[in-house]
């Protein structure tokens, strides 16, 4: 059985908790256990939670929850590439699946309260991945 750590990023609370229900509720359908979660403010903040978690001999996969909503700079790119990017890194360093259910950048506010599926999503995926790395 797999288990997991799920790390929710806090920033656009009214949407990431949410989102970390969605991913809690996914967990629980499939009859997997987290392990673990943390909060931390934003999702720039993930990679190393996320990275912490992925250390633990408990832990078989990581799931990681944020929004990154458009602003009036080009910020919320910044913030999106700098977390996809330290994400895949802790994922292959630690030979652990780390799945991203942050949504944008580029996305208003009603689309990221639209998206806040993707918290089960994330769950699906690592769990998957999981499993499928388990049997090889």
């Amino acid at each position: 059985m797999v288990t997991l750590g799920l790390v929710v990023a806090t920033f656009n609370a009214p949407v990431t908790d949410k989102m970390a229900a969605s991913a809690r509720s996914a967990a629980e359908e499939a009859g997997v256990d987290i392990a673990a979660e943390i909060e931390v403010p934003g999702a720039y903040d993930t990679p190393l939670a996320a990275d912490r978690l992925a250390r633990r001999d408990d832990i078989d996969a990581v799931a990681v929850v944020g929004a990154i909503i458009t602003g009036d700079t080009d910020h919320d790119d910044v913030i999106g590439t700098a977390a996809a990017q330290k994400l895949t890194e802790v994922s292959l360093e630690r030979d652990t699946p780390v799945a991203m259910g942050i949504t944008g950048p580029g996305q208003s506010a009603d689309e990221a309260r639209a998206r806040t599926d993707y918290g089960a999503r994330a769950v699906e995926s690592a769990i998957d991945l999981a499993t499928e790395l388990e049997d090889l």
